[in-house]
């Protein structure tokens, strides 16, 4: 491959959670199980209890080229995942109850939130039949140019050229480069390396980048976005549902921190102020596009409590502190990745001990 620095590849999403030995990460979040070490420190690192993050759910898929697996968890896992919550004792909650006991003093039994990304079809095709037989509420976070079939699902495209292509070309920074991709870590560098860059892009330019890309090599964008995505006539089904929360997740799902705030603002009360039109019900509830520490700054957390949001996630890992120690519009989620199937794994990181400890502030909406 030319002309790429050095990229990732394969690392995981969160660097400071999941280091690049992804084996060796693994044996220390076992030890910590079988050590003992997760239950004898949870009383004092478990907080009030904690959020899980979750994408796509769907059936193991054939192929070494699978940059979005570690987002992607399968309908058995997320049975096996339920069954053992309930077996763990937690409280699976709402976010509407997980923000009151956010703000109250600790209680005997810890909380479990959980929250899916994107708005994908799978959801209610795969998952929701799971999560409704085991009758446990959960939330959905909705970007509102994908049920509206105008959302560019640029990740997935780029994901499809690069594994059926093994040469590829596009316009960067006015010139044109060229990649061979032949082999599978080829194709896991350049995808890294450029689904960083386009996440960076202003909107125009990555629709431009994206769309130039699809036209050379052959991708129907707009057929692959709007399949892949949920409509309105799914998401009114699951607005019915007493079990169901609907959050808002902006319009375009593109990283606020790449807009100036006229342009922030815009997206978080437009994908609101649509949603609500659309299902007919309030969206108390915010999730931060892609959610880690570069995709939002403070200024977001201020505009999330000025627009009236009860509460925002983010994806940056961490348990949520009771007694108001946790910033109700920058709220921690344990980002579950896909390629760990270990439920061993999953009461570690719920126990708080894989997470730097809260240090309480004087002034909780600080960020």
């Amino acid at each position: 491959m030319t002309g790429v620095a050095r990229a990732p590849g394969r690392r995981e999403a969160d660097p400071k959670l999941f280091p690049e030995n992804r084996v060796l990460t693994r044996l220390k979040l076992e030890l910590a199980y079988f050590g003992g070490r997760a239950w004898l420190a949870s009383r004092e690192t478990g907080g009030a209890g904690a959020i899980l993050k979750f994408e796509r759910v769907r059936a193991r898929r054939p192929g070494r080229f699978q940059p979005a697996r570690s987002r992607e968890i399968t309908p058995r896992f997320l049975d096996r995942t339920i069954r053992a919550l309930k077996r763990w004792n937690y409280d699976i909650v709402d976010l509407d109850e997980a923000c009151r006991r956010a703000v109250t003093l600790p209680e005997r039994r810890r909380f479990v939130c959980l929250t899916f990304d994107g708005a994908y079809k799978d959801l209610i095709t795969t998952a929701y039949p799971v999560l409704s037989r085991h009758g446990v509420p959960f939330t959905v976070y909705v970007p509102t140019a994908f049920p509206d079939g105008v959302g560019e699902a640029w990740w997935l495209a780029l994901e499809t050229i690069i594994a059926k292509e093994s040469r590829l070309a596009l316009m960067i920074d006015r010139s044109e480069r060229h990649f061979a991709i032949r082999t599978a870590s080829e194709k896991y560098e350049l995808y890294q390396f450029l689904s960083t860059w386009m996440r960076r892009l202003p909107r125009s330019d990555l629709s431009a980048a994206i769309n130039d890309l699809c036209k050379r090599y052959s991708v129907d964008l707009a057929a692959l976005s709007r399949e892949a995505a949920m409509d309105w006539r799914d998401l009114v089904k699951l607005a019915a549902d007493p079990h169901v929360t609907i959050g808002s997740a902006t319009v375009n799902h593109q990283a606020l921190s790449n807009l100036k705030d006229a342009a922030a603002q815009r997206e978080m009360t437009m994908g609101r102020a649509v949603a609500e039109t659309a299902l007919r019900c309030e969206l108390r509830h915010f999730a931060y596009p892609f959610g880690d520490r570069d995709s939002f700054r403070r200024a977001h957390v201020m505009m999330a409590e000025e627009a009236g949001f009860a509460s925002a996630v983010t994806a940056i890992p961490g348990i949520v502190e009771p007694a108001g120690r946790t910033n109700l519009r920058a709220l921690p989620r344990i980002v579950w990745d896909g390629r760990r199937r270990s439920l061993r794994i999953m009461r570690v990181l719920l126990s708080g001990t894989a997470f730097a400890p809260v240090r309480p502030t004087p002034n909780a909406n600080q960020f």
